[in-house]
């Protein structure tokens, strides 16, 4: 079960679920809420409901749908198999996404979002520069076509955070690491970086896939192998 991250639909996995299914196993791609009263709870809410229809799956999170997988496979633990975060991570219990970035950052998001009426548009490659967001891996003609098809995403999926249970230990996590290395991750574990420090429990791993924030995109190929070889059922 594929969950793409902010601004981003069910089709951003159509080349990696293309690639999973021609190995023989079923996917579902989830289509989180872009309405303006969406919120973190609702987006774990859409995953859910997923899960109901689909489950047990190996449950895979893009960016801001690492923290919406975290919180939902803990409350429908018996549907999951294994956990994947790709270039992403948990996120303490009620912590919100803009919490991440550095308070310079978190101000100019806000700002996005009320010159917006309450949704943040896509950033440009130049402001995803600004933020610390890498695009490698796309060409400029790759990211306009993106940028083209992206949602503007709803405030309350940037500003809020997801309830969290107890993790549970005895689920197995991957880190698919794409904008940072494993090593980098490390270094931040052993800090007790909030975003961080969760990882550091036995039941974790790392796969290292060095591209930009979107592999689905950059290397679609590479990450639905890598996915594979994680050896569950996808």
């Amino acid at each position: 079960m594929l969950v793409p991250g902010f601004w981003l639909g069910a089709w951003a996995w159509d080349a990696v679920a293309a690639e999973l299914r021609a190995a023989g196993h079923e996917v579902h791609a989830v289509e989180p809420g872009h309405e303006p009263e969406a919120t973190a709870e609702s987006h774990v809410e859409d995953v859910l409901q997923a899960l109901e229809k689909a489950g047990p799956a190996v449950l895979v999170g893009h960016s801001g749908g690492g923290p919406v997988c975290a919180a939902a496979a803990e409350r429908a633990r018996e549907r999951v198999t294994r956990l994947v975060f790709v270039d992403t991570g948990p996120l303490p219990d009620g912590v919100a996404q803009v919490e991440f970035n550095p308070p310079e950052a978190q101000e100019w998001i806000r700002s996005r979002i009320a010159e917006h009426d309450g949704v943040q548009p896509m950033p440009t490659r130049a402001e995803f520069a600004r933020l610390g967001t890498s695009t490698e891996g796309l060409d400029d003609e790759a990211f306009a076509a993106l940028h083209a098809r992206a949602l503007a995403e709803p405030a309350g999926a940037i500003l809020t955070g997801a309830r969290r249970a107890t993790p549970d230990p005895s689920l197995p996590k991957t880190v698919v690491a794409c904008s940072f290395t494993e090593a980098q991750a490390r270094e931040l574990i052993a800090a007790g970086v909030p975003a961080f420090a969760e990882m550091a429990g036995p039941e974790w791993s790392f796969a290292e896939l060095p591209t930009g924030h979107w592999p689905m995109l950059s290397e679609p190929v590479a990450l639905a192998r890598l996915l594979l070889r994680l050896g569950d059922p996808v």
